[in-house]
């Protein structure tokens, strides 16, 4: 969704043409945004009031990826969670129950107000023998002002004080991968993954068998490309580049 649909909460040029002429030729798709902060259905309207109309089942969490997780690893656990509505309602809609006390899992999510209070808990519960999650290692996230730490610092700083590291579901996991083909009811060898990151979405396109288009219109820049040891099977612009071949007589290639 990032980077690829809008940046900063303003739409990328060309991506509500680019949704359009994905329905137009009957393809079906689904946004996927390891941002946790926010329930599908309060994202929709985000976009719906910039101009794109998203439906709530056209879009995957690494959220809703981690609630399925956890419901298929220890099905109506408890956790204490470090995050938004996003990731609480996920949880509370898989039968989980929010708890600081003895929780089978600390999951950290995204937030904009991480505190030293909210970090001291999980890392205490971490100590006591809670399991670690994490919705996803981004180690940033852009502002309007610049970047700010994300899950995958904050995640870092708890692994260095309790010597435990995360299992982290979203991108690059294929989990999250494999669970949002399952929801489209697709296959790897007809599924496109089309992304601004070389360390998220490319390489778990990559892991997943999918073909793979790297988009300039958010993180990587084009001079980053050849430092990955792998590569995307296109580089273009942005989404604005692929609506021609999206409205072509003979379909997209």
């Amino acid at each position: 969704m990032d980077g690829v649909l809008v940046n900063e909460g303003v739409v990328v040029p060309g991506a509500d043409r680019f949704v359009e002429a994905l329905r137009r030729a009957g393809l079906r798709f689904l946004v996927l945004t390891n941002n946790s902060m926010y329930t599908s259905r309060d994202l929709a309207a985000r976009l719906e009031a910039l101009g794109l109309d998203i439906p709530t089942g056209a879009l995957w969490t690494s959220a809703l990826a981690t609630a399925r997780f956890l419901d298929s690893q220890r099905p109506k656990g408890t956790a204490h969670v470090v995050g938004e509505s996003g990731l609480t309602t996920a949880l509370h809609d898989i039968g989980y129950v929010l708890t600081d006390r003895d929780p089978d899992y600390v999951v950290l999510g995204e937030t904009r107000n991480y505190s030293f209070d909210a970090i001291t808990k999980a890392i205490r519960l971490i100590d006591s023998g809670s399991r670690f999650i994490a919705t996803n290692p981004d180690p940033t996230g852009a502002t309007a002002n610049g970047n700010v730490p994300a899950t995958g610092s904050v995640a870092a700083l708890i692994s260095r004080a309790t010597g435990v590291e995360p299992y982290y579901v979203g991108k690059p996991n294929p989990l999250m991968m494999r669970e949002g083909l399952n929801a489209l009811g697709a296959h790897s060898e007809s599924t496109v993954m089309v992304g601004d990151r070389m360390d998220t979405d490319v390489v778990a396109g990559l892991e997943a068998g999918l073909e793979t288009i790297l988009l300039l219109s958010g993180v990587t820049r084009a001079d980053q490309v050849d430092r990955f040891p792998y590569r995307p099977s296109r580089v273009v612009g942005s989404v604005a580049d692929l609506v021609e071949e999206l409205e072509a007589p003979d379909g997209p290639r």
